[in-house]
């Protein structure tokens, strides 16, 4: 797995956001990158990081979501 570029400069919410937005547009077909940004909506527009204000739990939620764009990526790349 090579991580994506630019990770380690996301730190708030919001960096998070536009990142992972940036990764749908490496997923093979509209509908897929479509059904991706809904989901990153849908989460990011939750309170889930909105509302939070541990910096710990942030950053642990900003690492979890990364690792988990970077194997949708790599499981595209391969299945691909």
């Amino acid at each position: 797995m090579v991580p994506l570029a630019g990770t380690e400069l996301i730190h708030t919410p919001v960096q998070l956001y536009r990142h992972l937005l940036r990764c749908c547009r490496q997923l093979p077909s509209a509908a897929i990158q479509q059904h991706y940004r809904h989901a990153i909506r849908q989460v990011s527009f939750s309170h889930v990081l909105i509302d939070e204000d541990d910096p710990k739990r942030i950053h642990m939620i900003i690492q979890r979501a990364v690792k988990d764009a970077e194997w949708i990526l790599d499981k595209v790349r391969v299945a691909g």
